[in-house]
């Protein structure tokens, strides 16, 4: 590095040493700062010093969450090693991977391997796998903060704990930027490990935030209209820039922005791109180098360019929209300016109005250091079945050997040891009440006492059905022609007529025909609608909340200095005077009566899916006070509830309504916990191998997935209602879907803030992006806009009440 002019930082050096020495640990920098250098020269220059500790062979394992990250990283590694002069070579093994590649591999394996997760998994599907690891000195696990709190960072925990068991000298390395449970990351992956340390780099980098301000504030503000008056300005951005991301938050969004840009900018026809997981990968590929190499001008991208594929000439990033989370906005940010030296420069551009007070709320956790924490899984039984079924697959496995191993991870050190049993025991008998069917008893027992899947097809279609990645079914979108252009959801183009329009990968198709798990269409122009992808949203975090909340309750104070808080100086003073503008220590209720209903709104800040919850559960509450039906809408700020009748929410019973008392009891009661369980069942049925996603090639469609898993579900909560993967279900429902600690600490809040109940006679800026939401279902576009112009017009003419308090 030094010959080519460059001078490796000290947590670079620090990294080399510590490597030398023996230890694992874990290496936190900033994006652009040379990660990848700090690890992987430490183990070139250790086998320069000890060449003799080194045998032929794979000598390092390098997981990354993405495919694209392998093959950059790749090409990086192998510079660098034929720069040094070593005969080493590094490898790429994952999804896109020729046939003929991997075969040489698993006949001579690369020096180094970069693998995903999944593909890590696959490794020890194979007759002699152990043989590939003999000589493995170090795993290194980039990105590590992506894959924590993840059933694929669970499964890299069980991978890891198996290659330990060829080398307990074994060092494992991790690679991650800055989050708040930094320690327990750290702790989660060298689970077991000793001799262990953790280098953070001293430098920073510098990250300029700029809000675009639309050319006037909009008091009563609703989300998704700004983007054609916006477009224009992000057309002058990217002009005035050398090579620009457009970052969205949803695949249908980055459809749609692309549209925006060439509609306001013709010229950048065959200048800019646009980037999704649903796009063609050797297109996305294509759209990679581009970018890298300065071809294109701009690309419209959702999360999948998010991590650290280099963009040397990336300048500027632009997010539309709330960032949602403070690590993303800096994963983010950190696409430009990719050299240490420059600073990355990201432009925030508001879907609407209100979104100004969360690039406020980033520029302040920024300025604070903080951000969010990454939870670990524990006890996902569903990833163990199939890691379990994998290595019977392969060499097969002792009981008493795999228990070793597993208790070696966070995920199952809190596992009892008849929950183990039971484990091995589903998939060797089937388990308690599935002991009846053939199909689930995939293990042997063999004379040794060795457990080993015998049969040929059993072991085929596991190796079809690995991954812990479960979305919803995904169909192919070919031209009639002949031609591959992306993938689409299923439920979405389940939805469309015959020569319906839709928009994917920027193009304009018309529906022609779907024959089983294929969508076939031609090429047309005009009016399309971009597909709505289901979890394409992504949560609010709860430190933003945090911050939000602060940036509101400050927003109005004379002192501020903010800009964003500036601008929308109109449209707090509007809901101070038609409500209320609730302080950090206040928690505000808006019950509002006109000609269309009767409204409650309530003001968490704590996410659309908490607030769903919420919402469930405040109307459990209300249906016991009085006989009422009840409609409900929410975004990241607040929920609605609203009925033809009077809502009986009043001063003098909202701290009943809102107690923390029996929150989950009253959580179960409110929503049908066995059907939520029933959904989640699917997933786990699929990765556990109980259902089979592929069939020999062919993909089941997601009718036929929920049919199989609800089967399955309905005969165990009969018969077997204590089995592991139905316990597992309903833990999963209750600590992710219901997200049990977050929505008991956000009531532990509201009970000790001082409770605002306001009478206002209209909508209020607060409360009207949520009845537009509410509204989008149920009217088509045109109309829409007509009734929220009425709205807006109603409102703007009545004045507010005032309010009362506790």
């Amino acid at each position: 590095m030094e010959k080519a002019g460059r001078t490796p930082f000290s947590f670079q050096k620090n990294t080399w040493h510590a490597y030398s020495e023996g230890l694992s640990g874990m290496v936190v920098a900033p994006t652009g700062f040379g990660k990848t250098y700090s690890v992987f020269l430490g183990i070139l220059i250790d086998f320069m010093n000890r060449p003799e500790n080194y045998g032929k062979g794979l000598k390092m394992v390098w997981v990354t969450p993405l495919r694209s990250l392998a093959k950059d990283i790749g090409l990086a590694m192998q510079s660098a090693i034929d720069e040094i002069g070593l005969d080493w070579t590094v490898g790429v093994r994952n999804g896109d991977t020729d046939i003929k590649v991997r075969q040489k591999q698993l006949r001579s394996m690369p020096d180094i391997l970069l693998v995903t997760p999944e593909s890590f998994q696959l490794l020890f599907t194979h007759k002699n796998s152990s043989s590939y690891f003999k000589s493995l000195r170090c795993v290194v696990v980039d990105e590590w903060h992506e894959l924590l709190g993840t059933k694929r960072g669970v499964l890299t925990e069980l991978c890891i704990a198996h290659v330990r068991s060829y080398n307990i000298a074994l060092q494992v390395w991790g690679i991650t930027a800055t989050i708040g449970n930094l320690q327990e990351a750290q702790e989660v992956l060298l689970y077991q490990q000793r001799n262990t340390c953790q280098i953070v780099a001293k430098e920073k980098k510098k990250t300029q935030i700029i809000p675009v301000l639309p050319d006037e504030v909009e008091v009563l503000p609703w989300a998704g209209h700004l983007g054609a008056k916006m477009a224009g300005k992000v057309v002058d951005i990217i002009l005035g820039s050398r090579s620009t991301i457009v970052f969205t938050n949803t695949r249908s969004q980055s459809e749609m922005w692309y549209q925006l840009l060439l509609d306001a900018y013709p010229d950048f026809a065959g200048q800019i791109a646009i980037h999704h997981s649903s796009i063609d990968a050797e297109l996305r590929t294509w759209i990679e180098e581009s970018l890298s190499s300065g071809k294109l001008k701009a690309v419209v991208s959702t999360s999948s360019l998010d991590l650290g594929v280099d963009f040397k000439p990336v300048d500027t990033v632009i997010q539309i929209g709330s960032v949602k989370g403070v690590a993303r906005f800096m994963q983010r940010a950190g696409r430009s300016g990719h050299s240490p030296f420059e600073v990355s420069k990201i432009y925030c551009v508001p879907t609407h109005s209100l979104e100004l007070i969360e690039v406020a709320a980033v520029k302040q956790a920024v300025r604070d250091g903080v951000v969010e924490r990454r939870d670990p899984m524990v006890l996902t039984f569903d990833v163990l079945a199939q890691f379990t079924v994998s290595l019977a697959v392969g060499e097969g496995f002792y009981k008493e050997d795999l228990w070793t191993k597993v208790q070696r991870t966070h995920a199952f050190s809190y596992m009892s040891e008849s929950e183990f049993h039971e484990i091995v025991d589903f998939l060797v008998t089937g388990g308690g009440a599935l002991k009846n069917y053939s199909e689930f008893k995939k293990i042997e027992i063999l004379s040794d006492g060795l457990f080993k899947v015998q049969l040929r097809k059993i072991a085929m279609l596991h190796r079809m059905n690995m991954g812990v990645i479960v979305s919803d079914a995904m169909m192919k979108v070919k031209f009639i022609s002949g031609g591959y252009i992306g993938m689409v959801e299923e439920y979405f183009l389940s939805r469309l007529r015959k020569d319906e329009k839709f928009i994917l990968a920027g193009r304009v198709l018309e529906l022609v025909m779907i024959k089983e798990m294929t969508a076939y269409v031609r090429s047309s122009k005009g009016q399309a609608v971009a597909p709505s992808y289901l979890g394409g949203r992504l949560p609010l975090s709860s430190d933003l909340g945090r911050y939000l909340r602060e940036k509101l309750s400050g927003s109005l104070s004379p002192k501020i200095s903010e800009k964003e808080l500036k601008f929308l100086h109109p449209v707090m003073q509007k809901q101070l005077e038609s409500s209320h503008l609730p302080q950090n220590d206040e928690f505000l209720v808006e019950v509002i009566e006109n000609r269309d209903g009767h409204h409650v709104f309530m003001y968490p800040f704590e996410g659309r899916a908490v607030h769903e919850v919420m919402a469930t559960l405040i109307g459990l509450r209300i249906s016991r006070i009085s006989n009422i039906s009840l409609s409900m809408a929410m975004n990241d700020y607040g929920f609605e509830l609203y009925s033809d009748k009077p809502i009986p929410v009043s001063q003098e019973n909202i701290a009943e309504l809102l107690r923390s008392e029996g929150l989950m009891r009253d959580v179960e009661a409110s929503i049908n916990a066995a059907e939520m369980a029933r959904r989640k069942f699917r997933d786990i049925a699929v990765i556990s191998g109980l259902v089979l996603q592929n069939l020999y090639g062919k993909q089941r469609n997601n009718k036929s997935l929920q049919a199989s898993a609800g089967l399955i579900f309905s005969v165990l909560e009969e018969h077997n209602p204590s089995h592991i993967l139905i316990r597992q279900a309903y833990n999963e429902v209750f600590n992710q879907q219901l997200e049990e600690v977050r929505l008991t600490q956000a009531f532990e809040r509201i009970n000790s803030s001082k409770i605002i109940v306001v009478q206002s006679p209209t909508f209020t800026p607060l409360s009207f992006p949520i009845k537009v939401d509410s509204l989008r279902s149920m009217i088509s576009s045109e109309t829409l806009k007509e009734r929220i112009h009425r709205m807006q017009l109603a409102a703007l003419k009545k004045k507010g009440s005032r309010s009362s308090k506790r």
